[in-house]
């Protein structure tokens, strides 16, 4: 018997349909999807969220000064002119920072491996780049879902059967995070 699922795809097509769905399972906490992928996106997840739950606390905090442009009332950067060129101002601001230890490192870049970069459009920026946002799914990972699953063995997450698709009878269930 097969170790996984073929799904009928290529290896590099099946690998990136995995690992899309992972990534949306994760940032949205369930997606809707066939019952043979469910199964399979469901080892990968809970892999994942084990690996997190292991290394949540593994951090040391460490105070670092950055510098930042200043900025005025509309949020645009202060400007002053300087031997003839306008320079941008900066002040001087101390941060906490969480600093990772090498095996949550390890941790965080096998993580990275699998999820797909999450970026997020407001509604009313669509097709604009201004107001996109980067969401880090690992600090997620780490944060959210490390402090909720840490007492728990396992079975992070439910397959839920809806019945089957209606143009290929094809079963399908809801995957999500309990």
């Amino acid at each position: 018997m097969a170790k996984y699922r073929k799904l009928g795809r290529t290896s590099s097509q099946r690998k990136a349909l995995l690992r899309n769905q992972v990534t949306a399972l994760l940032h949205h906490g369930k997606i809707v999807t066939t019952e043979a992928k469910a199964k399979e996106v469901r080892k990968i997840a809970e892999s994942l969220i084990a690996m997190a739950i292991k290394e949540k606390d593994n951090f040391e905090t460490v105070k670092v000064t950055a510098k930042v442009p200043q900025k005025d009332k509309d949020g645009k950067r202060v400007k002053e002119v300087i031997d003839g060129k306008k320079v941008t101002k900066y002040e001087m601001v101390e941060k906490e920072i969480k600093k990772d230890l090498p095996s949550r490192l390890h941790v965080r870049r096998q993580i990275l491996r699998v999820l797909y970069p999450v970026v997020y459009v407001p509604a009313e920026a669509a097709g604009r780049k201004r107001n996109t946002k980067e969401i880090d799914l690992v600090a997620k990972l780490f944060d959210e879902y490390g402090t909720k699953y840490a007492n728990r063995k396992g079975g992070y997450t439910r397959i839920v059967k809806l019945g089957p698709r209606k143009g290929d009878a094809a079963m399908e269930v809801i995957l999500e995070l309990v």
